[in-house]
């Protein structure tokens, strides 16, 4: 059986030498594609459908971990995921997350050693693929395993609306939305912008109140009204105070589980 495979790397040398040292180690391998950034990577990902996927955790745009989130929502319930190896800068102590997650990662720079074995691990995944159900449970043991989140702080935002700058008690804010370099800070009354990153400000939010539930949405659980699964196992949540449906990805879809 031919293998495909693409990689997602933003340094043109790094993708490059990946593709060398693969071609030694792995002759019958078919590149498919490589991809600059997160979003490319969805995008080749969806479209060659190879099986598997080598993502450099730190992309513009998404990272990999956000990317393979995304492709495991792009994915049906029946579709196979591809294997994916993760190749990473982190150190020993942070990789521990993958190992518990069985989760096959590189660590920069490749050595062709250390590529032999992820090989090796590859070409046993192949023989038994992953549903999209396997896929999300991977993911989720990791995000487990690299979460460390410091105390919450945060109780007032300073947001803009345009040339005002309102004070917004957090309680208040519906959800958080990604918008570009900003976030969008959404209330019942409206929406306003700050400066601070998702990422950032999901540190800073009380962990009982608010949760991720997209890569781009940050929801205060106390203004979900319900939780709606469609025909495709896909959630969406109804807010008390907005019109508006908020996607869940399948990455965070156990949270709302019970409701």
């Amino acid at each position: 059986m031919s293998v495909r495979a693409v990689i997602a790397e933003d340094e043109p040398l790094l993708a490059a030498q990946l593709q060398s040292l693969l071609a030694k180690a792995w002759p019958a391998l078919e590149i498919a594609g490589i991809a600059a950034n997160g979003l490319q990577a969805v995008e080749l990902i969806a479209r060659e459908r190879p099986q598997v996927a080598f993502l450099d955790i730190r992309m513009p745009g998404l990272s990999g971990l956000e990317a393979a989130a995304e492709i495991a929502d792009r994915l049906g319930k029946d579709d196979e995921a591809p294997a994916i190896v993760f190749v990473t800068a982190y150190d020993e102590y942070a990789l521990r997350a993958f190992e518990l997650a069985a989760v096959d990662y590189l660590l920069k720079p490749v050595t062709e050693e250390r590529l032999a074995r992820c090989i090796q691990r590859l070409k046993a995944r192949i023989e038994r693929p992953l549903g999209v159900d396997g896929l999300v449970s991977q993911l989720q043991q990791i995000l487990k395993g690299e979460s460390s989140k410091p105390a919450s702080s945060l109780t007032i935002l300073r947001a803009g609306t345009g040339d005002t700058v309102k004070m917004i008690p957090v309680d208040e804010v519906c959800y958080f939305q990604a918008a570009d370099k900003y976030s969008s800070v959404v209330t019942k009354d409206g929406e306003s912008l700050i400066r601070t990153p998702l990422k950032e400000l999901m540190a800073q939010l009380p962990a009982e109140r608010f949760a991720q539930v997209h890569r781009g949405t940050i929801v205060n659980l106390a203004e979900v009204a319900a939780a709606v699964r469609d025909d495709a196992g896909r959630v969406s949540l109804k807010l008390r105070s907005r019109k508006e449906t908020l996607p869940v990805s399948r990455l965070y879809a156990d949270l709302f589980r019970q409701m």
